[in-house]
């Protein structure tokens, strides 16, 4: 039985249907319910010791991850789901150390994500953040991929 669930979401569809399964397992489970969302300044941060103004583009990144915070916690409490939230600023460190890190300090005993399937050269360039958390998780990860498309 799961009493504390972590799911962390980042505006994809994919992510959406890990937030709607973590919702349907916290109702099920009674449990807990945390809704985390990774903002990586690193990358806007590198540009600004290029000597680019990136102020506007990182208060632009934390309103819309606030946002997107807001309207999955309002999802959770329409379900009836007891949810918390955090926004979670790293600075090129990882998304999936960020997550794995969070899961522990809170403590999660379940770990949600939305994984976007993605194989071959495309996993190998692009790396995965579904991928780096099933490796280094102390609890355990439930992956939501997307929809199958019909050719």
């Amino acid at each position: 039985m799961y009493q504390r669930i972590l799911v962390a979401i980042d505006g994809s569809t994919v992510s959406h249907r890990a937030l709607q399964e973590a919702i349907k397992l916290a109702q099920d489970q009674r449990a807990r319910l945390r809704i985390i969302h990774v903002v990586d300044l690193g990358p806007i941060y590198d540009a600004a010791a290029g000597g680019a103004d990136v102020t506007n583009e990182e208060q632009v990144m934390i309103t819309e991850g606030r946002n997107l915070l807001a309207s999955a916690k309002a999802l959770a409490q329409s379900a009836g789901v007891t949810s918390e939230t955090a926004l979670l600023m790293i600075y090129g460190t990882g998304i999936s150390d960020a997550i794995v890190d969070d899961a522990k300090l809170w403590p999660a005993d379940l770990i949600v994500l939305g994984t976007h399937g993605r194989h071959g050269l495309t996993e190998l360039l692009l790396g995965s953040v579904a991928e780096g958390v099933v490796h280094i998780a102390p609890v355990p990860v439930l992956l939501v991929g997307g929809l199958a498309h019909l050719s």
